[in-house]
């Protein structure tokens, strides 16, 4: 998982999906999760 001010690189991968989750956001990807990321 990345850690990353900004995650424009990473939502625009196919199959990314933007969570927010306590607070953060997070981009998961099933399809191919070395695009996980954090913001922050």
């Amino acid at each position: 998982m990345k850690v990353r001010s900004s995650l424009k690189s990473l939502k625009n991968q196919p199959g990314s999906q933007v969570v927010r989750r306590r607070g953060r956001t997070f981009v998961i990807n099933k399809i191919n999760p070395r695009f996980k990321g954090r913001q922050g």
